[in-house]
């Protein structure tokens, strides 16, 4: 067995070490089981955030979204859309047209984002299982209905169905003029729709978007061949990766392809980077409850200095003696890593079983706190708790390794 750390455990188990050092030791174990188990906890946290926003608008977003890289809108033909529909792997292709609009029900108004789809919409999207009022077709009986948003509804006092009194949608007209004319009559395109069903999906998208026919929209917007967006169904037997190079590699520059991520690129990236601070910031905390390591591994080569005079004049090298305070510091520092370990899975497997912790907001969408365990995440802190030891370990090592052996015989 190696020396040193046979050594470093006689001196953790050992029950002759002067009291104060052994209280500084535990204190420093415990702080340090404490800040791993509330970093794994607050990481497996973030992890579930993520997990919920992609669940979420996973129930309107494609697998994939062709844009254009210049301009909102790009020209499109039956050839143009049978190119891309003839690629392996492709499913299904559905034309978009989005854009803000002002919506006017009765006396009231908003502005809104008016997402017009075409027929096959339905056959890609799960928005369906979202509805949670009326139907979710967006033609019946030879009429033209929309899909709202819950918060959009709540806003205006919509009613379903409601013929006597249907909703409004102006969008400016283009008149090549540089300025809008004050003539409500001559400065908006304007149409009439009857709300048909209301959907709940995230509150930034209940709060804003209805769903429309997508030859609705192309009137009220005048876009004619033009389109927003071309949203891609990708075949389940298929990679979505693979499809995606694919495309970019056939419809060239002009074109961006982008995942179910990168259409909430920037939502993503803020739970990735608030994530990435929280680490930073327990990691301090870790620092902080591992300076007790310091101060007992100190300590400890005041109260073993005479052991160490005895090692060296046996032939001890000052690379061992310094390796047994460093194998002394790990022990602690990873007894109560593991310790903190085994608290932070168990919590979040008992919230991820049980529920045991509500979000406590009756408008969440989701009744208790999402948690998803990483193994990244666990291998990230262990490498985090091994600096942290070396760092606070180092110091009281070398000076156990340049002790004087004539003055301490």
């Amino acid at each position: 067995m190696n020396v040193s750390l046979l050594i470093a455990r006689r001196y953790f188990l050992s029950k002759k070490k002067r009291n104060i050092i052994s209280i500084i030791s535990n204190i420093s174990m415990v702080g340090v089981a404490i800040g791993t188990m509330a970093l794994i906890i607050v990481l497996s946290v973030f992890n579930g955030l993520e997990e919920v926003a992609r669940s979420l608008y996973g129930k309107s977003d494609p697998d994939l979204m062709i844009t254009a890289v210049q301009g909102k809108s790009f020209e499109v033909n039956p050839a143009f859309i049978k190119q891309i529909k003839g690629l392996p792997g492709v499913a299904l292709v559905t034309e978009v047209i989005e854009d803000n609009a002002l919506l006017q029900y009765r006396d009231r108004q908003m502005v809104v984002k008016m997402k017009g789809v075409s027929d096959n919409y339905y056959r890609q999207s799960n928005i369906d299982s979202a509805i949670v009022e009326g139907s979710s077709q967006l033609h019946r009986d030879g009429m033209d209905y929309a899909l709202l948003g819950a918060g959009v509804q709540h806003e205006l006092s919509i009613a379903l169905d409601n013929r006597f009194s249907p909703m409004r949608l102006l969008y400016p007209r283009n008149t090549g003029r540089k300025t809008l004319s004050m003539n409500p009559e001559t400065a908006f395109n304007e149409q009439n729709i009857l709300a048909g069903g209301v959907f709940l999906i995230e509150q930034h998208v209940d709060d804003s978007y209805i769903f429309v026919p997508l030859e609705f929209a192309r009137t009220l917007l005048h876009y004619e061949n033009r389109r927003t967006a071309l949203e891609v169904k990708v075949q389940e037997d298929q990679e979505i990766g693979q499809v995606k190079e694919a495309l970019k590699q056939q419809l060239g520059a002009g074109f961006k392809v982008l995942d179910s991520d990168e259409q909430h690129l920037s939502l993503l990236k803020a739970i990735k980077v608030e994530k990435m601070f929280v680490f930073i910031t327990f990691a301090f905390i870790l620092l902080i409850a591992s300076i007790n390591i310091f101060f007992s591994l100190s300590m400890l080569v005041i109260d073993k200095h005479k052991d160490i005079a005895v090692l060296m004049a046996m032939g001890a090298s000052s690379r061992t003696i310094r390796n047994i305070f460093l194998l002394e510091g790990a022990i602690v520092a990873q007894v109560g890593a593991f310790t903190g370990l085994v608290l932070g899975v168990g919590i979040c497997w008992a919230q991820q079983t049980f529920h045991l912790v509500g979000m406590g907001m009756a408008t969440s969408v989701v009744d208790s706190y999402p948690v998803k365990m990483q193994f990244s995440d666990i291998a990230l802190t262990g490498v985090a708790i091994i600096f942290i030891t070396i760092v606070v370990s180092i110091r009281p090592a070398l000076n156990a390794a340049s002790l004087d052996l004539r003055e301490n015989l």
